[in-house]
This record gives C-alpha cells, structure tokens and sequence, in this order.
C-alpha cells in the first residue's frame, strides 16, 4: 500500500487551513507558496477537501478557507479519504474484488487484520494532533523553518 501524494499533500494543506484563526480564512495562493505546491495541483486538493466537506469558503468563491468542522473532530482517515475511497492494503479487499481462491484463503484473515490496524491507526489521530506537533516543532529555536519544510 502506497500512501497517494494527494492524500500526504492534502494533509499538509489541511494543517495550513487549521492553522489560521482569522476570520478570513487562507488564501490558496498562500498554501501553495507555504508548502510549495503548484497552484494548479493545489487546485485538485482543495476540490476534493471541499468535497469531502472538511473545508470550505469563508465569503465564497475567491476567498479564504477555513475548516468545516474543529480540527479535533477531522481525523487523519477522514482526510485520507478525501482522495481515495477506501483504504486496502491488498486488492482482494477491495469491495468489488472477485478471487475464485477466497472461500479457502487463509491468508486474507491476514491482510484483513493488517488492514483493520492501519485504519484504526488513521482513525486515531486528528488533524489537531499534528497541528500541535507541528507549532511544537516550530518552537524549537535551533530549527529554521527551512527545516522544517517537507518537500516531498
């Protein structure tokens, strides 16, 4: 299982949002330059964050985002499935996977259970959580932001 860039990058514009307490809200411009991301792959996040109604517009179309809801109340799956319907860690667990092996494979009891821990994992953090980690990080003095930058 690979973690999309959509759903790590959406994270991280996610934080950007939360982090905002005005009442205006965070530009997308802003975001972009934050997290250096280009506008126009911001613009497919943002989409599916809106979407997912885990942001929206404070005064409409060309304005700032805020969060939908408290960031204590938006978990880490929540964000994950912005991007990707389901999370699976092999196919045969997918909804509509048809195997002709699984009446007698013991092994899927495996994947199942690998796959139950990794979305209790994500179900267990909020995007509060990281955004405290986060503004933590950023008060140790002998890191500049640059370092603190994710680029990938």
């Amino acid at each position: 299982m690979k973690i999309t860039t959509k759903t790590r990058y959406g994270l991280r514009a996610m934080v950007e949002i939360a982090r905002e307490t005005n009442n205006e809200g965070i530009l997308q411009k802003e975001i972009s330059l934050r997290q250096k991301l280009s506008n126009k792959y911001l613009d497919q996040i943002i989409l599916a964050l809106k979407s997912a109604n885990l942001i929206m517009n404070v005064h409409g179309k060309k304005s700032g985002y805020i969060l939908a809801k408290p960031a204590d109340s938006i978990t880490l799956l929540d964000i994950h499935q912005a991007f990707e319907p389901a999370m699976h860690m092999v196919d045969c667990l997918a909804p509509n996977y048809v195997c002709e092996k699984e009446a007698r494979c013991s092994s899927k009891l495996f994947w199942q259970g690998l796959n139950n821990v990794v979305v209790d994992y994500f179900n267990s953090f909020t995007l509060q959580q990281i955004l405290d980690k986060q503004t933590e990080l950023e008060s140790i003095p002998h890191l500049s932001s640059s370092n603190l930058t994710c680029h990938k």
